[in-house]
C-alpha cells in the first residue's frame, strides 16, 4: 500500500507541474523523482520536489539548492550544465518492515545536464542524505 501511495504522490506532483509550469524555468523528471527549478540568481536555483530510491523504500519531500559551475569552469556552450548543491526535506520510510525511521533528511547532490535542442535535455545526478542512501538518477529536463 505504501508503494501505491508513492506512485500516487509522483502523479500528483507531475500534474501540479502542468498547472504551475509557466512560473518555473525547468522541470526535471527522472527515474527516482521530479522537481521544479526556480532561478534565484544567475548561477543558483532552488527546486521543490519529491523523490525516492530505486527500492521505493523512501519518499522524500523537500527542496534542493544548486549552484551552476558553468561560469567558473568556463563552459560557454548553453547545451551543457554542471552543478552541485544541498538538499533538505522530510524522508518518510515506506518499506515493508514496520520501522519508523522517518525524519528530517539533509544531503548533497552533484550532477550534469546536456540539452540536445532548445527545450529538451538529459541529466545525470548523484544525491544522498542523512536518512536515505545515495541514489543515482537519470532523467529528462524540459525548459519551460
Amino acid at each position: 500500500m505504501k508503494k501505491i501511495t508513492l506512485l500516487f504522490a509522483f502523479a500528483l506532483m507531475f500534474s501540479v507541474a502542468n498547472v504551475f509550469g509557466q512560473a518555473r524555468e525547468e522541470l526535471n523528471f527522472g527515474l527516482v523523482g521530479v522537481n521544479y527549478e526556480i532561478p534565484v540568481h544567475e548561477d543558483i536555483t532552488i527546486a521543490p520536489g519529491i523523490g525516492t530510491d530505486f527500492d521505493l523504500d523512501w519518499i522524500t519531500v523537500g527542496v534542493k539548492a544548486n549552484y551552476y559551475f558553468d561560469n567558473i569552469f568556463g563552459i560557454t556552450d548553453d547545451a551543457w550544465d554542471v552543478y552541485g548543491g544541498a538538499n533538505a526535506g522530510y524522508a518518510i520510510y515506506a518499506g515493508d518492515n514496520n520501522s519508523n525511521d522517518s525524519g528530517l533528511n539533509i544531503g548533497l547532490q552533484v550532477g550534469g545536464r546536456w540539452f540536445w535542442n532548445d527545450k529538451w535535455g538529459v541529466y545525470v545526478e548523484l544525491a544522498g542524505g542523512v536518512l536515505t542512501k545515495s541514489t543515482p538518477s537519470i532523467g529528462v529536463t524540459m525548459k519551460l
